[in-house]
């Protein structure tokens, strides 16, 4: 009897936690890299679509990156910089990152240098717009060592280029990927990963 209440109590906790959590659904442009001081791990396999946040005021880093078509072959992906929004989740709310994607690659260069993101849920038509947090506000709100790292990341030059050509299967070809992936990664990651292909 001990064991079936010690059981029921566990499992009553365990769903009232998951209850209190609220949904945000980010659109396949978005890829959310940050939640606080929290990292979120993703990979082109295994892309975060959702967030699970509880009630309550939250710093989130997010990165905008769209591929348009140039001509019959070639296509072009543009990318902002990581920037930083504040969002306030109120319980009972699922919530839908929204934007105005831009209709080619020239709109979508000057979204990605200032990029303009609302929180929509599904029962209010209306989306708010969200925040961006300054660099100065950012580096006052947070530790020395995050900031730190921040900083660093707006030193690295924004990377929009064509991923081309594309092999016979309508994919980019694995030298033009390993290029991006490498612009993609950080002067540590880029450190690493050396170490471990000349080992």
């Amino acid at each position: 009897m001990r064991k079936l209440m010690f059981l029921s109590s566990a499992v009553a906790l365990l769903f009232s936690v998951s209850s209190v959590a609220e949904n945000i659904h980010f659109p396949e442009e978005f890829v959310p890299l940050q939640v606080g001081e929290r990292i979120i791990e993703s990979s082109l396999f295994s892309r975060v679509d959702d967030l699970e946040l509880a009630p309550g005021t939250y710093q989130l880093r997010l990165k905008y990156t769209d591929l348009y078509e140039d001509d019959y072959d070639t296509h072009e992906v543009v990318e902002s910089e990581p920037f930083w929004v504040d969002v306030t989740i109120e319980a009972g709310k699922n919530y839908t990152l929204v934007f105005n994607r831009a209709s080619n690659a020239i709109s979508a260069k000057a979204f990605a240098q200032a990029p303009e993101v609302s929180l929509k849920t599904k029962d209010n038509p209306l989306a708010v717009p969200l925040e961006t947090i300054s660099n100065s506000e950012l580096a006052s709100a947070m530790p020395a060592k995050l900031a730190a790292a921040h900083q660093t990341s707006l030193l690295k030059p924004q990377v929009i280029k064509p991923i081309a050509p594309i092999n016979g299967k309508g994919m980019p070809s694995a030298a033009d990927m390993l290029d991006f992936w490498w612009q993609q990664a950080t002067p540590a990651q880029q450190k690493a990963f050396l170490e471990k292909v000349t080992k």
